[in-house]
This record gives structure tokens, sequence and C-alpha cells, in this order.
């Protein structure tokens, strides 16, 4: 048995010995026989912690938050106040509403114990470690709540404004098409307060014929070559004047971001005269409106208010009209064209109706 074992051993190291043998000669190095030169060494990217410190750092988040401070969204009679707590109107009016909206496209029931917004309201988790992702909730184009047929991109991170900022009502002719009369049932009727990206985008109010022509949605300057947050979270002045506003997480407008565009050295928002032509036009048109006795004044709100009761359609619609510019407190500066038409036409339209009789 072992001389059998012997004699295998002895094969096995012949052939590995052949074999060896015919192994061929080792390959060169490279082209031409040398090794290839080494890359050079590449750029050091960012810092992953100095690009969240830009925002995340203690000075730059007490910044914010003193900007914040000045800023009418930190005030609970805004959000918390009747309406932070309602189904219907909490997706705007309170913070644990918009993080259900933002997270399921509705508000599940009543908020029990609402609070006003604060950072995390607008902000959430990350996308990507980008400099440029701001954590926002929503940023895509807006299905509006007054036709689900409309959608308003007001571009980017802007969209997130457009949210809430928007008429939650159709004009009168469209919730009622085809009727002559319109009935306002309550003193709180119109296209909400704050249809801001209604004015920008131009669209949802209440487009009267006229000698005046509206200009095609989305198309307005404002909207081509500025935004929401370009106006209204430029650099922050801490300048606060009634000429020079704050800008930053404040959102009152920045007059320097105006100056920018404008090639202007303007001490107001009022370019152009744009804004004192566009307040005259309220101011006529409320007078029509109180002519014809769909709004008074309230001492007790000191506020002009609808009467509730039945106009004629063309009647309802000019105030619509009016109730939503005037709640847009821009005075014509989002969408100048768009503003300047629905009042003058609005004002044209009611010149010949007839003061009714008491």
């Amino acid at each position: 048995m072992k001389r059998k074992q012997l004699k295998t051993w002895l094969l096995l190291l012949t052939f590995g010995a052949i074999f060896a043998a015919c192994e061929g000669p080792a390959g060169t190095d490279g082209l031409n026989g040398t090794a290839g030169n080494d890359g050079s060494d590449g750029v050091d990217g960012a810092s992953g912690n100095a690009t969240c410190m830009a925002c995340h750092s203690t000075e730059t988040k007490a910044m914010v938050a003193a900007q914040f401070a000045t800023s009418i969204h930190v005030s609970g009679i805004n959000a918390v106040d009747y309406a932070g707590g309602r189904q219907s109107c909490a997706r705007c009016h309170s913070h644990q509403g918009f993080v259900q909206y933002a997270a399921y496209g509705e508000v599940a029931g009543g908020i029990t114990n609402p609070t006003a917004w604060e950072c995390a309201t607008c902000h959430g988790l990350h996308e990507t470690m980008e400099a440029s992702d701001y954590a926002l909730r929503l940023k895509d184009p807006v299905v509006a709540i007054f036709d689900e047929t409309v959608t308003m991109d007001l571009n980017g991170n802007s969209n997130l404004c457009a949210n809430c900022h928007q008429t939650r009502r159709p004009e009168p002719n469209v919730s009622n098409p085809g009727e002559e009369t319109f009935t306002i049932t309550s003193s709180h009727y119109g296209p909400h307060s704050g249809a801001q990206s209604n004015m920008v985008y131009g669209v949802g109010l209440a487009e009267i014929a006229g000698a005046v022509e509206y200009p095609e949605a989305g198309s307005s300057t404002h909207l081509e070559v500025a935004s929401c947050t370009g106006c209204h979270m430029a650099e922050f002045t801490s300048e606060t004047s009634d000429a020079k506003a704050m800008g930053g997480h404040s959102w009152n407008p920045s007059l320097n971001a105006c100056n920018t565009c404008h090639e202007d050295d303007a001490e107001d928002f009022n370019h152009g005269g744009v804004r004192s032509d566009v307040a005259a036009k309220l101011e006529t048109l409320r007078g029509e409106l109180v002519r014809l006795g769909l709004i008074e004044y309230i001492a007790e709100d000191e506020a002009y208010e609808p009467v509730k009761g039945t106009y004629p359609m063309i009647q309802a619609r000019a105030f619509f009209n009016w109730a939503g510019v005037d709640a847009d407190r821009s005075f014509g500066a989002h969408n100048p064209k768009y503003i300047k038409a629905l009042l003058q036409n609005s004002i044209d339209a009611l010149e010949d109706e007839p003061t009714p009789v008491i």
C-alpha cells in the first residue's frame, strides 16, 4: 500500500515539473514595457458639516428666529384663533394641520390643540444633502382649491406659499354659471384673505368683459423674472421704516430687491405710480359697491363687509374682484396688468347699474 502511494506522489511531482517548464515568460508592465503615470490628485469635496452648518449653526438659527418673530405668520391670532382647529381650515391655519396636509394631502379631522406656525411647519426632512435643498415640505406646482382643473406653477420654492395663499372659492359666475343673480349668504363671503398666488399667476378672479384686456395666465413679469421668495425673502435688512422692508424670514417684501430689478433707487414700492393708480381704482370700486348696497362699513371690525342678500350677477362678480384685490394688499405690485384689468372692467360694469330704491 505504501509503495503505491509513493508512486502516486512521484507521478504528481513529475507532471508538476513538466507544466512549470511549459509556462511562458512574464508580461510587460504596460506599453513599451513601462508602467503608466499616476493620475493627478482630485479636488477635495466640500465638507458635509460645513454645508449643514450654513443653515443649522446657532448664529444662523438665532438670526432666522429673530426675523420670523417680526412676521405676521408667527402670530397665533392668524393661525389658531377660530380656524386653527377646524378640519376645513387647519391645513393653512395651524402647524399641525399644514404638516398633515403636506404629508397626506388632507387633514383627517379637527385639531385638538392647534398651534401657530413654526420652523417645522414649512421645513421637514431633506431629500438630498445639497446646499439648495431647504427641506421644504411642498414645492411642486399647486392644484387650485377653487378649480381642480387649474394648476398654478409659481416656480420651485415659491409654490410652498401658493398652497395657502390662494382663493378658496370660485368666482360667482363659475360657481353658479348661467344664473342672472347671486346670493351672498355670509358676511365673510369672498375669495378668502390672502389670495396672492392668484394675483401673481393671473387666474381665479372674475374676468368681467370690458375695455381692458386680461393678460394670459402665468405671463406676469414678476412670475417670469422674479418670485415670491426672490422679493419677500431677499437678503434681510434691519431697516424697518415704511420705506424700507426687511425680507428674509420676515417675508416683508424687500425694497432692495425691487430696486435691483428695476435699476432704480426708489424710496417706496410705488414703482411707476402703479400702487397709487390701483389704490384709487379700489376706492372708486368700493364707492360703487357701497352705492349699490353690496358692502357696508362695520365700525366694530373696522372694515367693509358684504351685506347678505341677492344681487345681479355682475354686481356680485365685481364685489368678488374688489374683495380679492383689497385682501391681496400689494396694490397691483404682484401683477399690475391683471389687477388693473379686474378693477377697471368692474368699475365700468357698475357705473350703469341703477341705485337700488330702499
